[in-house]
């Protein structure tokens, strides 16, 4: 029987638990998923792309279904170098959909046997985003209810330093 493999493609500055949300719940009808992390060049990221990889990677090291990799340019592009047609997103609000919906429809025009799935994380984690995140971390909020430890010890490293 084939694999089905999938990615997840984002900045993740940082990863949240809504994002882990995301790909354990995926993990449970595809067979592996993909963690694609790019630095978007019309954001300012906080962790440097390097860093988010290994952060990402050590919450998913005892995963066998879960890769991580870098990617940069357009995502049909990583997409048919990979040979990967399945792409997994999140949802929180009605404007993340318009948004992805453009997306979509744009990629169809590229790879059009290209599939995306959207999943909504978990009621506790919609509000969540990394921005949000970040902002809480930098007036010394506790975050620890939305990351992972590590992402939170890392946030308290960055800010304490600023």
């Amino acid at each position: 029987m084939k694999e089905t493999i999938a990615v997840y493609p984002g900045s993740f500055d940082p990863i949240t638990n809504g994002h882990i949300d995301i790909i354990e719940r995926s993990l449970k009808f595809i067979d592996r998923i993909v963690i694609a992390v790019t630095d978007n060049p019309h954001k300012k990221p906080l962790f440097e792309l390097n860093k988010r990889i290994s952060i990402i990677k050590n919450i998913f090291k005892k995963s066998t279904s879960v890769e991580v990799e870098i990617f940069n340019g357009l995502l049909v592009d990583y997409l048919k170098k990979k040979n990967i047609f399945l792409i997994i997103r999140g949802l929180r609000e009605v404007s993340d959909f318009n948004y992805e919906f453009q997306i979509v429809l744009t990629n169809r025009k590229f790879l059009s046997r290209l599939e995306t799935i959207f999943l909504m994380p978990r009621e506790e984690y919609l509000f969540l985003s990394s921005s949000i995140i970040k902002e809480i971390a930098s007036m010394n909020g506790d975050v620890k209810k939305f990351v992972p430890e590590i992402v939170a010890k890392e946030l308290k490293n960055i800010y304490k330093n600023r």
